[in-house]
């Protein structure tokens, strides 16, 4: 990992990745795919078991770097579609992780910024964040299919039409972020969730994911169905013998960190 634009440090199972491109973490070609490849990276990286997103600074991320952006098409021919390939997927990686992602957002958190907290897992707040799709002022399009997933219909179209900057108390106030803190509770709050997270059984939580990520877009029936099977290949993996077994020895269960 290179640990330039984005660093990482891991520690109780916690994998902590902070933006890091002064002054508002804006994302660049080398940014997105510093990005992508540290995720990719954690997927399979043996012991990490949750993920905690952040910024260095006062912003999560303002967006997409509107000076390289400009450039995007004046290039060698298939620039322009490498670029949409890159933005695209690198919310895809997030949202496709076995392991699950923490938002932890300590500043604001505009366009693409905010697309890649809304591709996380679930998100924590600083109370000095807000969440914004600038595009509409800058002759851009983007967001509204993220946005439209966790927010409400009315909302998203403020937001896109307006340019709009939501307070995070508004939406915790709203119910659509799990915190919303003072800024030196953040990593904190965040944090204490990602350790509940990690304690858990890694088999179980990825079967977790795979479930919420699957039946989002399932009727009712069929989505039950699928849990239903994975609650059977669960019941045969070594973790749900051990957190059976714990629970009744009333012990803590040892859990294994297989890929």
């Amino acid at each position: 990992m290179k640990n330039d634009l984005i660093k990482c440090t891991i520690e109780d199972h916690v994998a902590v990745l902070t933006m890091d491109a002064p002054p508002v973490n804006a994302q660049s070609r080398e940014f997105v795919e510093e990005l992508t490849a540290a995720f990719d990276e954690l997927n399979e990286t043996r012991g990490v078991r949750c993920i905690v997103l952040t910024g260095n600074g006062k912003c999560f991320s303002a967006g997409a770097d509107i000076k390289s952006r400009g450039k995007v098409g004046q290039g060698t021919p298939g620039d322009t579609n490498r670029h949409l390939r890159r933005t695209r997927e690198v919310g895809f990686v997030i949202m496709e992780m076995n392991i699950p992602v923490i938002a932890a957002v300590n500043g604001p958190a505009l366009g693409a910024g905010m697309g890649l907290a809304l591709c996380s897992d679930m998100i924590v707040a600083s109370d000095k964040a807000v969440f914004g799709l600038p595009e509409i002022d800058i002759g851009l399009m983007g967001g509204v299919r993220h946005t439209m997933r966790a927010f409400p219909l009315a909302l998203t179209r403020r937001m896109v039409l307006t340019g709009w900057r939501v307070p995070a108390e508004e939406l915790y106030r709203r119910g659509l972020i799990e915190a919303c803190v003072a800024p030196e509770a953040l990593m904190d709050t965040a944090m204490e969730i990602a350790r509940a997270i990690a304690s858990k059984s890694p088999a179980a939580v990825r079967l977790a994911k795979r479930a919420i990520n699957t039946v989002e877009t399932m009727g009712l029936k069929d989505g039950y169905r699928f849990e239903q099977n994975l609650t059977v290949e669960m019941t045969r993996h070594e973790d749900s013998k051990e957190a059976m077994q714990a629970f009744l020895e009333k012990r803590p269960p040892v859990f294994r960190d297989d890929l």
